[in-house]
């Protein structure tokens, strides 16, 4: 009870007396111009201060796309690894926390020898307990546990981050399909167009109104757009493969309905974006690049507690004797007390390892502050793409308007004889180019959406 008592005493004093090295952690503070209003939230089709929509694709209105974005955040096999790296890490964790417990072990053994000049062997038999704890009096566990925390909330953010990017993905895929889609009916229907215009010449070729050149011009136009028919298959066919693999499956596997859609995605409301403090609060990339930060400030303070002595507190029991029957009858011996160890030939090594831990908190401060920008580069230049692609897909919808309008007319003409089939041409090209070109920037338009959504870094929240 007496040799308890002072180590009582002495693990109390220990504990007082501990204090862990290397600086404390404080987060990075942002500037106020990173926290405001964003300066491209502009236009009627924007929300400025509105919060952000964690589940955005349902905005759209499309079952289909909610179907497939819920199989690609349970079965996509970049979520997947990313859950894994997650689990690795909090196994690591719960490794270094194992650090905080007393260590034991058991010890048996048996020899047999012979002295010198003695004709008999003798055998011996040994068995005992040992259990120690290390004291961390300057905070080498405690700041392994903090780091491996920061580790695992990195993890956590990046989980969250694959989950961004596979959702818009998944979402792009789909938008992608439904554009192709739109623009092989468009194709289609002008190469009808241009078969009509074609037959309508040909007659008036045949009673002499028109020459053969007008035919020859008519089919050479009609046969470049039916040409550009197979390479926009061929890219709504690229995105409904990638649209498998994202949702987890081989393409043979894709739902038909995943490519049913035949018109581009389109957005019915103003898209919220909120504004820069919310955004650096919800972008995971730049969660995980704080927590990295704060694992690296805690490792300096693993590094700089190797320059002083380690200290545990331990006790032993044992006995031994000649005979296997005898070694649990025989008194049991013990030993208890601290044990310190401290390796001063080493500590150019350890300075050389704090001055390394401190310069991997330089740069885990320099990545946070990167990506702190590179988050707001990204939602601005998104807000402008978006923004600039609506301005144009209003003009080339009036474009169209003018295009169709004048197209008709002209069809019109020349059944009454009034122009020929070169000014008949000209108006069907420039109604067959504002058609294309409308459908092209309705895939622009939805890109743009979505790269926005993207960088606004909703979806993370729907963990499967």
């Amino acid at each position: 009870m007496k040799h308890l008592k002072h180590l009582t005493t002495l693990v109390s004093a220990l504990a007082l007396a501990a204090c862990a090295t290397g600086p404390n952690y404080a987060r990075p503070t942002t500037a106020s111009a990173a926290a405001g209003p964003f300066v491209a939230a502009q236009g009627p089709a924007i929300q400025p201060l509105a919060p952000v929509q964690g589940d955005w694709w349902r905005l759209y209105n499309d079952p289909v796309l909610d179907g497939l974005i819920a199989d690609a955040l349970a079965h996509n096999t970049d979520v997947r690894a990313a859950v894994a790296r997650l689990a690795r890490a909090r196994a690591a964790l719960k490794e270094t926390k194992v650090d905080r417990l007393p260590q034991g072990g058991v010890r048996a053994g048996v020899t047999r020898g012979r002295d010198p000049g003695e004709n008999d062997a003798t055998t011996s038999f040994d068995g005992g307990l040992s259990v120690a704890y290390e004291v961390d009096l300057f905070g080498r566990v405690s700041r392994g546990v903090e780091a491996a925390r920061g580790d695992v909330a990195a993890a956590d953010a990046d989980a969250d981050a694959v989950r961004v990017a596979i959702v818009a993905d998944t979402a792009r895929a789909y938008a992608d399909a439904a554009n192709a889609a739109e623009r092989l009916g468009v194709d289609q229907h002008i190469v009808e167009l241009l078969d009509k215009s074609l037959q309508l010449t040909q007659r008036r070729v045949e009673i002499g109104l028109n020459s053969r050149i007008d035919t020859a011009r008519i089919a050479t136009l009609r046969n470049q757009r039916q040409a550009e028919i197979p390479a926009i298959a061929a890219e709504r066919d690229n995105a409904l493969f990638r649209l498998a693999t994202l949702t987890g499956r081989a393409p043979a596997e894709l739902p038909q309905q995943a490519g049913a859609r035949t018109t581009s995605l389109a957005l019915g409301q103003p898209i919220p974006v909120g504004d820069g403090a919310q955004l650096l609060a919800r972008r995971p990339d730049v969660r995980a690049a704080e927590r990295r930060l704060a694992a690296s400030t805690a490792r300096i303070g693993v590094a700089t507690a190797e320059l002083y002595p380690r200290i545990s507190l331990g006790g032993s029991l044992g006995s031994s004797a000649g005979s296997l029957g005898n070694l649990f009858s025989n008194p049991i011996g013990f030993l208890l007390g601290p044990l310190i160890s401290w390796s001063f030939s080493d500590h150019a090594r350890a300075r050389a390892r704090v001055a390394g831990a401190e310069a991997g908190a330089q740069e885990a401060l320099a990545d946070f502050d990167g990506t702190v920008l590179r988050s707001l580069q990204e939602t601005e230049t998104a807000l402008s793409a978006y923004a600039n692609s609506l301005q144009r897909l209003e003009a080339l919808k009036a474009a169209r308007d003018e295009a169709e309008v004048a197209a008709r007319v002209v069809r019109a003409q020349q059944r009454e004889g009034q122009v020929d089939s070169l000014a008949l041409l000209d108006a069907e090209r420039t109604f067959a180019e504002s058609e294309a070109e409308l459908a092209a920037m309705n895939g622009q338009v939805s890109a743009a959406q979505i790269d926005l959504f993207r960088a606004l870094a909703g979806g993370w929240e729907q963990k499967a």
